[in-house]
């Protein structure tokens, strides 16, 4: 995969799918946000809390790239590469489509982490209600493993890089694409959560990832320019 424009990619995907982040995240945010530690001001929270999300998903990059690196040195060939980089674009376009409100296939996909979620939803409650900064970056980690068809999308990329560098900063690029939203809706939850649930808006938001992704498969299977 061409590294600076999935870079890119990684970024519009967390950042066009504000929309999503907010409506998955937006309660749980909420519920963070209700229960500030005395010690702690709520933009400390908001920080301390997105820092550990960004955390985790560049520590599932890391994981996912090694297991790609590990998988790709034992069988030299490009075709592992090829079916993940398919795999995650066709993923992205279901993901566009369901942000448009077109399809709801993706949200089926989600349902693949759920077992995960199950097992750490437990550790996330022993941490609440928030009483330290500690608490409040743990918090943030736990946050980060929430089901998400945009999170395994991006984790396909990295998968994909074969490399475990690569793939940590692949999901970090990801990471900074969500956080302008999910930084905002720690300030004014309910006016941006009524903006991005706009008709006109997840239509916008889901055909430009839908898009991108279109035009992804479509540099895989004709390359311009040869």
């Amino acid at each position: 995969m061409n590294g600076d424009i999935t870079f890119f990619t990684l970024f519009l995907l967390g950042f066009f799918g504000g929309g999503h982040c907010v409506g998955m995240c937006g309660g749980l945010s909420s519920a963070f946000a209700l229960q500030l530690p005395p010690n702690l001001n709520r933009f400390g929270l908001i920080v301390l809390l997105n820092s550990g999300r960004v955390a985790s998903y560049v520590l599932i990059g890391l994981i996912v790239g090694l297991v790609g690196q590990v998988g790709i040195s034992l069988d030299d060939t490009r075709l592992l590469q090829n079916g993940l980089y398919l795999a995650a674009n066709i993923l992205l376009l279901l993901l566009g489509l369901y942000l448009a409100g077109l399809s709801a296939v993706a949200t089926k996909i989600e349902g693949i982490g759920r077992p995960v979620w199950k097992r750490l939803n437990p550790l996330l409650n022993k941490l609440l209600p928030l009483k330290s900064a500690t608490a409040c970056f743990g918090a943030g980690m736990l946050w980060g493993w929430l089901p998400c068809g945009l999170v395994y999308s991006a984790s396909l990329y990295a998968l994909g890089s074969g490399s475990a560098v690569d793939g940590a900063l692949y999901m970090l690029a990801f990471a900074l694409g969500t956080l302008p939203n999910l930084l905002a809706m720690g300030w004014f939850a309910a006016q941006l959560k009524g903006f991005l649930q706009k008709r006109s808006v997840r239509l916008a938001a889901g055909l430009l990832v839908a898009g991108w992704a279109l035009w992804r498969l479509a540099v895989f299977f004709v390359p311009f320019g040869h």
